[in-house]
């Protein structure tokens, strides 16, 4: 398993042959500062901070729903389960609706951000995995090395930007946040986040959380490393995984 990891990990690094001299973008390491409980059995695909609260999608069939959770204590203040047929993903909270896509049924769902009571439907190609936004327009991920663009009213597609590094292309862009004006990414099955200049795909630095969560809180090949929200007036970066115990506030290194 390990070796696997390895090896996806130097897939997704490795640049292109046409780029190869494009220098890598540099490497940051991280310090947690706080930690706080999280909902084990919460197989969390999107996170965000928002009026004092986290915003919470879970995934797998039967068992997705979105959530609001007490950040300090990881009580659900709040819960709507997805209807079993959805493997709920990503969430995004614009002015006052929550939105959600689905992994592979193209669905995406909005609903009332302080009632969770169902709003409107949406529909998209291809694969749904995170969203997020930059004040203007959503920003999508779809398990590809592309993030899309929304328009935030019609939830129509205006556009997308390829993510590269070192000359070669990122996939697996999984749950992702926009922090100062770049979009900090999960890479689906690894320990690296991603730092994406949204003007043009490139990834401007890595964090390496290898070591986060140890091993002995693990319990299997699929609590990996997936969901950042952002308190924007702390200046607080939260981040967790799928069944994870806990939720770490981290600082990053220069």
């Amino acid at each position: 398993m390990l070796f696997a990891r390895v090896f996806a990990v130097l897939l997704l690094l490795a640049p292109a042959a046409a780029g190869a001299q494009t220098p890598r973008a540099p490497i940051q390491s991280y310090e947690v500062v706080a930690s706080f409980p999280h909902d084990p059995g919460a197989f969390t695909q999107g996170l965000l901070f928002q009026d004092g609260v986290i915003y919470e999608s879970t995934g797998l069939h039967g068992r997705s729903s979105i959530r609001k959770v007490d950040p300090a204590t990881g009580k659900v203040l709040q819960k709507r389960d997805v209807d079993a047929r959805y493997f709920g993903e990503g969430i995004v909270a614009w002015q006052d609706r929550l939105i959600e896509i689905t992994w592979q049924d193209g669905a995406g769902f909005i609903y009332d951000l302080k009632t969770f009571e169902p709003k409107g439907q949406f529909a998209y190609k291809g694969e749904g995995w995170g969203l997020t936004h930059d004040g203007d327009r959503i920003i999508m991920s779809d398990g590809t090395d592309e993030l899309r663009f929304l328009d935030p009213q019609t939830l129509e597609e205006k556009g997308r930007v390829k993510v590269t590094d070192g000359g070669g292309s990122v996939f697996n862009i999984n749950e992702i946040e926009w922090i100062e004006g770049e979009v900090w990414a999960n890479i689906w099955g690894s320990d690296w986040i991603a730092r994406i200049d949204p003007a043009t795909g490139k990834v401007k630095a890595w964090i390496d959380m290898t070591g986060l969560l140890p091993a002995a809180d693990r319990t299997g090949s699929e609590d990996v490393l997936n969901g950042i929200a952002y308190d924007a007036k702390a200046g607080r970066v939260l981040v967790t995984g799928k069944l994870w115990p806990k939720v770490f506030e981290i600082r990053v290194r220069p």
